[in-house]
């Protein structure tokens, strides 16, 4: 399966998900697209208007044209993939399907959405499809939406649409205590030693589960030990209260449950669970009470902020949802690392070429996103910075000023940078202007230096240090200078 199949479904009818609106659902109606489970085939159940489907389906299409319907996702988010399920129907299914995206306020109306005021964004083309398959897509428009709209070419049935992705909150809008683990909040369930009979991603879902098989459950322990799972908040925040929901867990239920947190943001699975990142219990071990829910609030020994919460259950069982309830704490620079998520491609790519010159870098960068804060997007710029070939390291070194040059010492950028130069003799510029020439005819690229906070004096002894080295070595060290000014140009555009 696909990456992106292991994300939440944004569209779900569990998760909110609403079909709002279809241009024709003559033998099966829009809804069940939402439902949970794949399509059911029941071979003798027919309607008033012919065969029963558990789908959406629409009549045999007599004028040109195709058919379509609009979903308002339950949790608006970017999406990182779709599947067009078409379980059951065989001779009639559409040829290709095609999904468009919006952002609009949660209740606007069809009126609004079908006007010109509302801009809709292809983000899979038409696209083939082949009947009673799982036909799955993967997406790489990274803009926030909340709605999306399926059109199908020209006329058929599908069973059921998943809109995979990841949760986008406005944290404008957030105020007070949050669940700051839920799906809706942008939590996700990262990883965990064991979900034999039901999934950890259940932990985080909205509402209470309706049955036993939306929750987290492992299978029976045969041996010493317990079970965990751990879960990434939506955003650093305080908990000041848990709530472990056994609904439907019975005879099933774990015996205790711990709960721990840590302050690591960004870190990899790997690191989760190595000692490199140190976990704080704030809720010991404590007894549960089947099908029940229980919060914990006096009960906890410590409220550290925290970006990953580890619960322990003892010694095995389910968990129908965790939720933690806490006081968000987004960076002050979260604004304007907003405003980089949501900026078309285009207007990204010209963005970040103002920090680092080399095209197919900001093209990998816009890709990457949305990025939750700015030591992500300062990790992302240094991998994808030295992934890239030396046909795109010339490029970048080909964007800057010569160090000491008199006309780009009057420019903003160049001017700021360089400041160490602008009150150095003649003498000292004519030294580097000339150690610049010698520079490029033995290298083939101009000389590049991290040259904020230095002197001129201080550039040009590093210039004429480095014109002894080989051009190999040249090339690093040049590539290592653009990532420290790429660093430096981001952390300035991204800070308030």
């Amino acid at each position: 399966m696909p990456h992106f199949t292991e994300l939440l479904d944004l569209a779900a009818k569990r998760v909110g998900g609403v079909a709002l609106l279809a241009n024709d659902e003559f033998f099966a109606p829009k809804e069940n697209l939402l439902e949970a489970g794949r399509g059911v085939w029941v071979p003798d159940k027919y309607t008033d208007r012919g065969k029963w489907m558990d789908g959406w389906e629409t009549r045999r299409r007599r004028t040109p044209g195709q058919d379509w319907c609009v979903i308002r996702l339950g949790i608006p988010g970017v999406i990182r993939g779709a599947e067009v399920d078409t379980a059951h129907f065989k001779g009639n299914y559409p040829e290709y399907c095609s999904i468009d995206a919006c952002e609009a306020e949660a209740d606007a109306a069809m009126d609004t959405l079908g006007s010109a005021s509302t801009q809709w964004v292809e983000v899979l083309p038409k696209s083939p499809l082949l009947g009673d398959t799982r036909n799955q897509f993967a997406i790489s428009d990274h803009r926030r939406w909340t709605h999306v709209r399926l059109t199908i070419y020209p006329d058929g049935g599908v069973s059921r649409l998943r809109v995979h992705g990841e949760a986008w909150p406005d944290w404008a809008k957030v105020t007070g205590l949050i669940d700051l683990a839920a799906a809706e909040n942008g939590g996700q369930a990262v990883v965990s030693d064991d979900m034999f009979f039901g999934s950890h991603h259940n932990l985080i879902l909205p509402g209470r589960a309706p049955n036993m098989g939306e929750g987290w459950e492992t299978q029976r322990k045969r041996r010493p030990g317990h079970d965990w799972a751990i879960l990434r908040l939506g955003v650093r925040g305080t908990i000041r209260c848990f709530l472990v929901d056994t609904n439907h867990f019975k005879g099933n239920c774990p015996d205790r449950c711990s709960i721990e947190v840590c302050d690591a943001e960004g870190a990899s699975v790997d690191a989760l669970l190595s000692p490199r990142v140190t976990w704080q219990e704030v809720l010991p071990q404590t007894k549960l009470t089947p099908h029940a829910e229980r919060s914990f609030e006096k009960e906890l020994v410590a409220t550290p902020p925290a970006t990953h919460v580890r619960v322990r259950i003892y010694p095995d069982g389910g968990l129908s949802r965790l939720r933690c309830y806490g006081e968000p704490m987004p960076p002050a620079t979260w604004k304007a690392v907003d405003r980089l998520n949501r900026l078309d491609r285009e207007k990204t790519i010209a963005a970040l070429l103002r920090t680092c010159g080399a095209r197919r870098w900001a093209g990998r960068m816009a890709d990457l996103r949305p990025f939750r804060d700015v030591a992500q997007v300062q990790e992302a710029a240094e991998k994808t910075w030295w992934e890239l070939h030396v046909a795109d390291w010339l490029e970048a070194f080909g964007a800057h000023a010569r160090l000491g040059d008199r006309a780009a010492l009057g420019k903003k950028v160049a001017g700021k940078e360089q400041a160490g130069a602008k009150g150095a003799s003649t003498k000292t510029l004519a030294a580097l202007q000339k150690g610049n020439r010698a520079y490029e005819a033995k290298f083939g690229f101009l000389f590049l230096l991290c040259a904020t906070g230095k002197s001129a004096e201080e550039m040009l002894a590093a210039l004429q240090a480095r014109l002894s080295n080989d051009r190999e070595s040249e090339l690093r060290n040049a590539a290592a200078e653009q990532a420290k000014i790429t660093r430096i140009r981001l952390e300035k555009f991204l800070t308030p």
